[in-house]
């Protein structure tokens, strides 16, 4: 047969070339369309398209954000139409933004690049006790997230100039004290008004439906009394601590880690110190600090002939308010908690040295070393367990990739079973029951992650019992399930939700029933308004509600008052009906001065942001941004939505 190949060369490549090229073809479109179904444009801005995918991973994004900020929140009002689309309002503001800040040519220097990235915590904590930032554990933490150091500073140099588009509007709104007033005035105005309240719990009360009655409601609302699709499920989680339960720790490793941070991991040596304080601050004239310098000057030679005397001249001299009346003493602090200069001279004194006059962005300095707390350097066995712990997480952040992609690889080659993955890479298989497509209320972890249930609950998943792709269901968090038995939704039996379907009926009729007696009243009480039956009079205003609804409240305060008094009927859903009668308009009582000045500044900061507002609107005018989704209506199908009843 190899003869015959290399005999006929060409004939072979030619059949070759007519088996293989369209099975290229095929897949290259199968995998073309695949892509078009995440390439929808869903808003545009600037010419350049937002596609579905990049609004599902923003989403996404935020929802992680959230969940890990507030885990006991309802995972299905993050997942609603509602939600997702203020993800992509929030993503066309971040573009429109974008592209002003290019068109404006705005950039951020290196030394503002640097002063935030000072600012953060996070990075502060990674600085070593000589102020030097610890570039290894800096990189450590950046590829914890997917990102080198200079896409890090680079994303942050991005948000800082795009903060620039918008900052001169939010730094320049004013508002007059005499337009704030007049606008707060009308807006905390009271209203007296008398009130009837018809409780639908009231009319329900009085009713007393058939059973034709409750099965027409029953046969009218299928949809109220579904029970979901649910599964049962088992998975895995592929994390840092589960990497770390892998790992083993070589003794002369721990030995040499000990030698090299001993001192570091015991603790930073501290000292207490006194100061005398004359202020001036650097922006003073030459002059002025001249003076504070020389005043400071004669201080010194004070002290130092009296070494003693130091407090009760520090109580007396001292310009330092936090420290004067405790004879200047800062109490303990190690390095990095003072200005640098203040620092370098109290930590080059010997215990009981009085420093020369050290000159600050503050003033003059004279610094008097009290005591010095050196920490003890403790053993290697009593360190053990924390030198253990530091190499591990070490180890498992370089590990946490190659771990990452086997487990990748893993779940899709034996698709039919997640044990192979798990015995390799040691994890624990867990199990779950009735699970739904939507995370339950109070879910954590991986059942609380949408992008994983809908990994789940897709169709090759319930259909052929695979397991899931690998989801990342947090930063440095992989996950697979699989299905083991799996329920549709179905609507369940009118025998089983008989009470249900009651109770629905009773708190729909008994709603209908108070807006018809209601608007009955109403109509006879505006006709006739002496046989009025209300409420006693009270003043409700928009920071006085009176405990009444605030549809009541709302209801009173856009009355038209032109002619009282005036009455007004209000719907208050399933709590049944309200009749309102507006007798009077009562000004608002004046404020104190600071109450006022404190309402003056809110108002600014409201004026403020419509201003800035407005000016993003304009933005988005001038770049062209556009929504190609239609926006969701809030409420539109929640008489219709389906209701777990079990």
């Amino acid at each position: 047969m190899f003869d015959f190949i290399r005999k006929h060369t060409k004939v072979t490549m030619g059949l070759l070339f007519l088996l293989i090229v369209p099975s290229f073809i095929l897949v290259g479109l199968n995998s073309y369309n695949r892509s078009r179904e995440n390439g929808v444009t869903v808003a545009k801005v600037d010419g350049k398209d937002i596609i579905q995918s990049e609004w599902d991973r923003a989403h996404q994004s935020e929802v992680d954000r959230l969940r890990a900020s507030m885990p006991t929140l309802d995972a299905k009002l993050l997942d609603s139409p509602e939600a997702r689309y203020a993800t992509l309002e929030r993503l066309v503001r971040e573009r429109v933004i974008a592209a002003a800040a290019e068109k404006f040519k705005l950039s951020t220097s290196d030394q503002h690049l640097a002063r935030e990235l000072q600012q953060s915590p996070e990075i502060a904590s990674l600085r070593r006790p000589d102020g030097s930032l610890d570039m290894e554990r800096y990189r450590q933490l950046l590829g914890s997230q997917g990102m080198s150091p200079e896409m890090f500073e680079a994303n942050v140099r991005a948000d800082l100039s795009k903060r620039q588009v918008l900052m001169g509007i939010a730094s320049s709104g004013l508002a007059s004290n005499a337009a704030a007033d007049l606008a707060l005035n009308a807006y905390f105005q009271k209203r007296e008004v008398q009130l009837a309240l018809f409780n639908a719990a009231d009319f329900a009360a009085k009713l007393s439906p058939t059973d034709a009655d409750l099965e027409q409601f029953y046969k009218a609302h299928e949809k109220l009394f579904q029970a979901p699709e649910q599964a049962s499920i088992e998975y895995v989680l592929l994390d840092m601590d589960s990497v770390k339960k892998s790992l083993t720790v070589n003794e002369a490793d721990l030995k040499t880690y000990y030698e090299q941070n001993a001192q570091r991991l015991s603790g930073a040596e501290e000292r207490r110190a006194s100061h005398i304080l004359i202020a001036s601050p650097k922006s003073a004239p030459a002059a002025e600090r001249e003076k504070a310098k020389a005043k400071a000057q004669e201080l010194l030679a004070a002290v130092r002939k009296a070494p003693d005397t130091f407090a009760d001249v520090a109580r007396k001299n001292s310009q330092d308010p936090g420290s004067a009346s405790n004879g200047g003493d800062l109490d303990f602090f190690a390095r990095g908690a003072m200005v640098k200069p203040f620092e370098d001279a109290a930590f080059a004194l010997k215990k009981g040295d009085i420093s020369d006059v050290v000159e600050s962005d503050f003033g003059y300095h004279i610094i008097k070393l009290t005591d010095i707390k050196t920490p003890k350097q403790r053993s290697f066995e009593e360190m053990r367990p924390e030198l253990e712990a530091d190499l591990k997480k070490q180890e498992a952040l370089k590990k946490f990739s190659e771990s990452a992609e086997a487990f990748t690889n893993g779940v899709y080659e034996q698709s039919d079973s997640l044990k192979p993955v798990a015995d390799r890479l040691k994890l624990d298989i867990k199990t779950a029951s009735r699970v739904t497509r939507q995370p339950a209320a109070g879910a954590a972890g991986v059942l609380a992650s949408p992008k994983f249930l809908n990994a789940l609950f897709a169709p090759d998943a319930i259909e052929k019992k695979r397991n899931t792709e690998a989801v990342e269901v947090a930063p440095s968090q992989l996950a697979s399930g699989r299905i083991v038995q799996y329920a549709p939704a179905h609507t369940q039996p009118f025998a089983e939700v008989k009470d249900i379907v009651r109770q629905r009926w009773l708190a729909q009729r008994g709603a209908e029933e108070a807006r018809k007696e209601g608007s009955a009243k109403l109509a006879a009480w505006k006709a006739a308004p002496a046989s009025a039956a209300l409420s006693a009079p009270v003043l409700v205003s928009r920071d006085q509600a009176q405990k009444l609804p605030v549809q009541v409240v709302d209801a009173a305060l856009h009355a038209d008052v032109g002619a009282l008094p005036v009455f007004a009927g209000v719907d208050l859903g399933p709590q049944g009906y309200a009749v309102v009668k507006v007798s009077k308009v009562v000004p608002r009582d004046a404020p104190a001065e600071a109450v006022a000045r404190q309402e003056r500044n809110q108002y600014a900061q409201w004026w403020t942001s419509a201003e800035n507002l407005a000016y993003y609107n304009g933005l988005k005018e001038r770049f062209k941004a556009e929504i190609l989704v239609s926006k969701p209506v809030a409420g539109k199908v929640n008489t219709e939505e389906n209701v777990t009843t079990q």
